[in-house]
């Protein structure tokens, strides 16, 4: 009889854990759009003015972060879903405001403020050649700025995780949730480690001088690593601006009805195109989240400058 009864806790919990794994890869495929722009987003964010020995500790610093961003994130998900499902899209939404406030306000600072930011680039650089000069705080807004903008990406990656297992129990939910989270963070910001440090990993393979094939094979991928990290670093600064404002817009048009269908029709109109229909179909929703994210962006940082304008006046 104990036996027997032992054979059926093994029995379901081997079927609990099949459909974990089956949910867990259903929910890591729906959560894979996400990923790429994180990355960009916070490769870009942790790029530049970081001493090449810090690197790796501002990456591990943020990393640590993003995981109590999701220890958070989870159980909230969680509870909003079962008690109060019909705020988590205003909250996202809110997230998504943010996102297209700080892409926009980022490029209207590096337009509007040439000199500064110039002089700040100067400043910047001289710093990180001396040894001397103490750049703890700079790192530190550096790493809290980076786990702010994780938070509102790691939401939106809950969310969407969430919404692919919604119909199953917490005893699945959880386990999915945890997987999706641990899963992705150290996709990320493993990904994030190897980008910040592949200008060193080129150093160090052009100290091979063997004149072997081999040798010279490393030296050639080491000075290719070490002229293609700038490179990719700059392309990454626009990356990372644009993936605001598609995460941004995006969860702007999925909680705007109106929006939402707009998107829906277009991409139907689109999908009768010849030829390119599929293409078509593809690029248009991302070019209309792009247009939304972009579009609130700028009117979020006018609203602003107009507050500070009318503030400074009235303190007169």
């Amino acid at each position: 009889m104990a036996g027997a009864s032992l054979l059926t806790l093994l029995d379901d919990i081997a079927m609990l854990l099949d459909d974990i794994a089956v949910l867990s890869k259903v929910a890591a495929k729906k959560t894979a759009g996400v990923l790429g722009d994180d990355l960009a987003v916070n490769a870009e964010q942790l790029s530049g003015g970081i001493r090449a020995d810090r690197e790796l500790p501002v990456v591990w610093a943020v990393f640590k972060g993003s995981m109590i961003n999701k220890a958070i994130l989870v159980p909230i998900a969680l509870l909003l879903s079962y008690f109060l499902p019909i705020v988590i899209m205003p909250l996202l939404m809110l997230g998504g405001a943010y996102l297209c406030y700080e892409g926009f306000e980022k490029v209207w600072h590096n337009f509007t403020d040439k000199a500064a930011v110039e002089h700040h680039k100067k400043l910047l650089k001289s710093a990180l050649q001396d040894p001397t000069v103490d750049l703890q705080q700079f790192e530190k807004d550096k790493i809290n700025g980076a786990i702010r903008t994780d938070f509102i990406l790691s939401a939106e990656i809950i969310i969407i995780a969430l919404g692919t297992i919604s119909d199953k129990d917490i005893t699945t939910q959880i386990p999915v949730l945890a997987f999706i989270a641990v899963v992705m963070t150290v996709g990320v910001y493993g990904l994030v480690a190897g980008i910040v440090k592949i200008d060193d990993g080129g150093l160090a393979l052009i100290k091979d001088k063997s004149l072997s094939v081999g040798g010279k094979f490393k030296r050639g991928l080491g000075q290719f690593m070490i002229g293609f990290a700038p490179k990719l670093m700059k392309f990454l600064a626009v990356a990372g601006t644009v993936a605001m404002w598609l995460v941004g817009g995006s969860l702007i048009t999925h909680g705007v009805h109106s929006l939402h269908a707009f998107i829906t029709m277009a991409s139907e109109f689109t999908a009768e195109a010849p030829v390119i229909g599929n293409i078509l179909t593809a690029i248009t929703p991302l070019s209309i989240d792009l247009v939304v994210g972009f579009t609130l962006g700028a009117l979020l940082v006018f609203i602003e400058l107009i507050i500070k304008k009318y503030s400074i006046k009235s303190s007169r």
